[in-house]
């Protein structure tokens, strides 16, 4: 099995990859929104607030990190096609610890949720938005090493918009977990970036093979 996140920004565009990886093998994908929940709040007035990676997230963010994911997931089944079954996290059981200092924001736990198991029985491709029970908005990259460990899925595969993990401008073929916590810990690394690592690092260190665009991440 596989778990694919894609990226926000590269989503109605991934369907093609995405099919040809389900051609071969299960493929359970997680997506997320960024640009198209900071674009929409940004329309509306509101401030756009982010701590390590992660979206700071009132009430009134939550509806539209919502809508704005849902909005996603539509598109993106649309482009992998008949096979894709659009799901939200927070009804099929995706759990997260709160963080309340974020807001209504989760810590995604791993997880196994039936719908998954369901669908990919049934030959489909389930396409989650990373919302968990509460519910919470929880950061794509983090949902997906959660389904990647508790569904034990061999890979986790991250869809960007770069080539992988960039390093004075080259793209490293391969990082340590220990060495990518180093470099996230002294700054090196800062950003979008940062959720992107930490979560392939704990997939990695669960056994599941992470690779983030033509980086290896290795426990």
């Amino acid at each position: 099995m596989i778990v694919v996140k894609c990226g926000g920004a590269v989503a109605e565009s991934s369907g093609a990859e995405i099919t040809a990886l389900a051609a071969r093998d299960e493929v359970v994908v997680v997506h997320g929104a960024g640009p198209q929940i900071s674009a929409e709040l940004v329309g509306r007035g509101r401030a756009v607030s982010f701590v390590r990676g992660r979206r700071v997230t009132d009430a009134d963010a939550l509806a539209v990190v919502r809508e704005a994911l849902l909005g996603v997931n539509a598109a993106l089944c649309a482009a992998i096609g008949p096979r894709a079954l659009g799901l939200a996290g927070d009804e099929i059981g995706l759990i997260a610890s709160p963080v309340p200092e974020l807001g209504f924001v989760g810590d995604p736990l791993p997880s196994r949720p039936q719908a998954v198991l369901d669908a990919l029985a049934d030959g489909r491709i389930p396409v989650v938005a990373p919302l968990a029970e509460g519910p919470l908005n929880v950061n794509a990259d983090e949902a997906a090493a959660a389904l990647a460990v508790g569904l034990g899925a061999e890979r986790l595969v991250f869809l960007t918009d770069v080539p992988g993990v960039l390093r004075d401008t080259w793209v490293l073929e391969r990082l340590e977990a220990d060495e990518a916590d180093r470099l996230v810990g002294d700054g090196t690394f800062a950003g979008g970036i940062v959720p992107k690592l930490e979560a392939a690092v704990r997939a990695a260190r669960q056994g599941v093979q992470a690779e983030i665009g033509a980086t290896e991440v290795v426990a």
